[in-house]
């Protein structure tokens, strides 16, 4: 899902392997289940889902998963059958209502984006801290937010001008030690900073792994291929960056990434926060790329160095000519 930019509505089924594997998930989306705030929050979520089902889609559920926690009904997605399915469209519906109560909780809080990022650092610090402590093959890791001037420049350069469309405000990007550890660090970073179901579909960015055939020659991953969802194709996801070189080589995807607030913040809340619970979602970049194969983006037309060469070059060309930027047979074009 992270390398295709699938979207998670449009999967049939989950594969977790026990108790463990669930509890990990819950603890990516910030929820706890040994506070009672938490697990009646879940309840209220999985409510609304089964009322929309019934009452928007006239949907018939049964009663036995009706009455399913959400751990539950994550289980029995993760199995067979006409539950499983019934399981599958609660949880779609779940994770639809929980991310609208999420944004919406950002718009009516006093919070400014410099106050958000922060929030969203110290998460994302201190998950990729315990896996420096514990070994993982992290060779270098740098967060950071766009500047004014590279947001200016973005928007400018971009055919769709609007400051909603930019992903990668807050940004951060890994360097493994070698291609082979690229998969292990996408794992863990599901299971502990963000979970899947959030990575936004139609942003990821492959142009490193044929991914099925990189999984049939592991011995690992070979067995896996019978289950995966994903279509039949083995191409890389392209980028529609006009200015990235053909021979440019990254993982790139985007993470709407839960967050939980802290109390400090909370206390700030007016009253129609409430009812929206205690966690945002907040837009991030991810870059996960390889030491072999950072070196050969360096080098050449790869380069960020030439990347942003063609970009300045295109919104000064923009700005000065405008549409007449656009070729017309048998015109010549004349700067403003």
């Amino acid at each position: 899902m992270i390398l295709r930019g699938d979207s998670v509505i449009d999967w049939h089924r989950l594969n977790f392997e026990g108790p463990e594997q669930i509890e990990d998930f819950f603890a990516a989306q910030e929820f706890r289940t040994d506070e009672p705030a938490d697990l009646a929050r879940m309840e209220h979520l999985k409510n609304e889902a089964v009322s929309y089902l019934r009452r928007h889609l006239e949907y018939p559920i049964p009663r036995p998963v009706e009455r399913a926690s959400v751990a539950e009904l994550l289980a029995l997605a993760s199995g067979s059958g006409h539950r499983q399915m019934c399981a599958c469209t609660i949880l779609k519906c779940i994770h639809i209502i929980h991310h609208l109560d999420g944004r919406e909780l950002l718009f009516v809080l006093p919070l400014s984006d410099q106050e958000v990022f922060h929030v969203v650092e110290e998460k994302v610090y201190r998950v990729i801290g315990s896996m420096l402590a514990g070994g993982f093959p992290i060779i270098e890791f740098v967060g950071g937010r766009k500047n004014k001037d590279s947001l200016y420049t973005k928007l400018l350069s971009k055919q769709d001008t609007v400051a909603a469309q930019i992903y990668d405000k807050l940004r951060f990007r890994i360097v493994t030690r070698s291609k082979d550890d690229i998969f292990p660090v996408l794992q863990y970073l599901c299971r502990r900073l963000f979970p899947f179901n959030y990575v936004v579909p139609g942003q990821s960015i492959n142009s490193m792994f044929h991914f099925k055939q990189y999984c049939n020659q592991d011995a690992h991953l070979r067995p896996m291929l019978g289950e995966m969802q994903a279509g039949r194709d083995d191409d890389y996801t392209p980028s529609d960056n006009k200015f990235s070189a053909d021979e440019y080589r990254i993982i790139h995807f985007i993470v709407d990434m839960p967050v939980r607030l802290p109390k400090r913040i909370l206390e700030r809340a007016p009253s129609s926060a409430r009812p929206l619970g205690f966690i945002i979602f907040v837009i991030c970049e991810f870059q996960v790329i390889d030491r072999e194969t950072e070196s050969a983006n360096e080098q050449g037309e790869a380069s960020h160095a030439k990347y942003k060469e063609r970009q300045k070059k295109a919104v000064m060309r923009r700005l000065q000519l405008g549409m007449r930027e656009m070729k017309v047979p048998g015109r010549k074009r004349r700067a403003v």
